[in-house]
């Protein structure tokens, strides 16, 4: 076990993995006094701009919580909605991530989505799978909780449950360990997404709502964590 997890972000080096909470769609919408729904499409918009920022930036792995466990109990009318949109920005940029070297990944339980979505899914990490460049990790039906779960029952069957076998089976094992983990919208909570991989990662909350986020927000996000001492516990 490492007495100092590994991390690509000390030193005045800036982050490998991001992480963000993408909070604040309904709010932008309400605050217009428009249907969220034009919140969540605007919300779309910002994750494309992110994802391009986040490569123009040079991170190694971006990681986006885009449908969490909790969301199904939102209005049956809003849950396809957020389907509709999620088939059409992958089927949308699908092409961009190729031409660009970006893997997508996907973590959660993607066997609760209706089989079209699922086939978007599969096609767009087939089309994706030889990419080097980034990562562009998408949570859907995803809960830290289930996660951790989900790997100490893994690790419990291959033997002996410590810190390093439950972090092999997580379901980011193949990332770099978390960086900076932002959330948007100004709440102040992880909302059961990455809990084990943020504990010794930096979180920022920022007021703005994930509509309105860009490249420019994500640059300071980034310089603010390069302007941070890491110690993990030392002096």
């Amino acid at each position: 076990m490492s007495a100092v997890p590994a991390t690509g972000g000390d030193n005045g080096h800036g982050p490998r993995h991001v992480a963000i909470i993408m909070d604040g769609n309904g709010r932008w919408a309400r605050r217009r006094h428009l249907p969220r729904v034009l919140g969540h499409q605007r919300g779309v918009e910002a994750v494309r701009r992110t994802v391009r920022a986040a490569a123009e930036l040079g991170l190694s792995a971006l990681t986006l919580y885009a449908f969490s466990t909790e969301n199904w109990r939102r209005p049956e009318d809003e849950v396809a909605a957020l389907m509709g949109l999620l088939k059409h920005f992958i089927q949308t940029d699908l092409e961009e991530f190729a031409r660009n070297g970006i893997r997508l990944k996907v973590i959660g339980d993607t066997s609760a989505f209706a089989p079209d979505i699922i086939a978007v899914i599969d096609h767009a990490r087939a089309r994706t799978a030889a990419n080097t460049g980034m990562v562009m990790t998408v949570a859907l039906n995803y809960g830290s909780r289930d996660e951790i779960a989900r790997a100490a029952r893994a690790a419990a069957a291959k033997g002996a449950i410590t810190v390093d076998s439950i972090a092999a089976e997580l379901d980011t094992a193949d990332l770099p360990p978390l960086d900076l983990i932002i959330r948007t919208s100004g709440e102040v909570r992880l909302s059961n997404f990455l809990m084990w991989q943020a504990a010794y990662a930096e979180m920022l909350f920022l007021d703005v709502l994930w509509p309105d986020f860009g490249h420019d927000h994500l640059a300071e996000a980034i310089a603010e964590y390069v302007r941070r001492e890491r110690r993990f516990g030392g002096r």
